[in-house]
């Protein structure tokens, strides 16, 4: 007689439990809206009270993401943690886990939050990057720009705060102008890729290996903060394998659990440069809520508490554009006009210059024809 096999389904976190997230932002608000509908109860670790996050959860711990004792009495509160940025201690995420689970784990948080890491990881996957080198010195760059060239980018590997800072060269005349940036610590210097549209791709994963791939999405900047996401990219079948086949492999190759953005250039003879790596959620697929069969908030809530993840489709093409302070009264006035509009806003009190609060999702049989609509308004210029 052949013995029987019994195979045991893995252990999840399930409805009932709490779910911590450090960080208090707007990916925070939208991770806690996906667990609740989940059934799931969420706290919140953040120094800002009445955060866009702790608006729409349970309850906070007013602290910082640093402070030992405040994350001690986060984690034997919660059941599982995940975070919404990067400006935390990897190491502390590597001793909360003894405590309770952190299944993002502290190494990818590592590579994301380092850009010296972040490539010496992406090369040994053996995915394309941008020529670089080390920067310490004005000489260094100097030095590097002999054969890297201009226009180039010089970039902190890593900064106080989440977003690194960066300086464009154009010629020997920028270098002195760089002495601030490298005040910051060690940079690196990038060559400057002329790449006909910035791409990036979502995917999330389970610790059973399970994937949900999001689109291939175009993304346009602007001051180095994303303002709009067209889903899907207007790219060749090729191009969006291509960027799938390279997200596949850095997820794999981290053995991720949790979900991750990618961010890379294409060039107009179709070659691809991963420019960088996001160990979260990422705001290029904020679409994904209105315009996907499930969005990237639900599979990264399903991954860290251990279910099964589906395959993702894409139920309409999407346009997704930010929602900036100066613009907060503009784009009220087209809640009156465009009723098919899907708006989000994240509660935040003070709309700043540049300060993100909100996006809008429009869904679309003809992209081209929003983006004129879009256009049309004089809201996003």
């Amino acid at each position: 007689m052949s013995e029987k096999v019994v195979r045991q389904l893995p252990n999840i976190i399930v409805p009932g439990k709490t779910i911590g997230i450090i960080g208090g932002g707007q990916l925070g608000r939208m991770m806690a809206l996906a667990a609740k509908q989940m059934g799931y109860k969420v706290g919140i670790l953040y120094p800002e009270k009445n955060c866009s996050a702790a608006q729409v959860a349970d309850w906070q711990i007013i602290a910082a993401p640093d402070n030992q004792e405040s994350l001690l009495d986060f984690a034997m509160k919660c059941d599982v943690i995940t975070y919404e940025f990067e400006n935390i201690d990897a190491d502390k995420m590597e001793e909360l886990n003894k405590t309770v689970a952190v299944p993002q784990g502290s190494t990818l948080l590592a590579i994301a939050q380092d850009r010296i890491l972040e490539k010496a990881y992406l090369e040994m996957n053996k995915v394309n990057l941008a020529p670089y080198e080390m920067i310490l010195t004005v000489e260094d760059i100097e030095i590097a720009t002999s054969s890297i060239g201009f226009p180039c980018v010089l970039k902190t590997i890593y900064d106080e705060n989440e977003e690194k800072g960066q300086r464009i060269l154009y010629g020997e005349e920028d270098i002195p102008k760089c002495e601030l940036l490298l005040k910051k610590g060690t940079c690196i210097l990038e060559a400057w890729i002329p790449f006909e549209r910035e791409l990036s791709i979502v995917i999330s994963r389970n610790a059973a290996g399970n994937l949900s791939i999001f689109p291939t999405t175009e993304i346009v900047h602007r001051d180095n903060l994303l303002e709009e996401t067209i889903a899907p990219a207007r790219v060749s079948d090729e191009v969006t394998q291509e960027v799938k086949r390279i997200s596949q492999t850095i997820a794999e190759g981290l053995d991720l659990v949790g979900t991750i953005g990618i961010e890379l250039f294409l060039t107009p003879s179709g070659a691809l440069y991963v420019s960088e790596l996001v160990s979260r959620p990422h705001s290029s697929a904020n679409y994904s809520i209105d315009a996907c069969s499930m969005s990237q908030f639900e599979t990264h809530i399903r991954a860290i508490c251990g279910w099964p993840l589906p395959e993702i489709t894409l139920l309409s093409d999407a346009v997704s554009i930010t929602i900036f302070g100066e613009q907060m009264e503009s784009v009220e006035r087209q809640i009156h006009l465009k009723p098919s509009w899907h708006f989000h806003y994240y509660g935040k009190n003070e709309a700043r210059i540049g300060r993100i609060m909100g996006h809008v999702t429009i869904l679309t049989k003809n992209i081209d024809k929003t983006l004129e609509n879009i256009s049309d308004t004089g809201i996003w210029i």
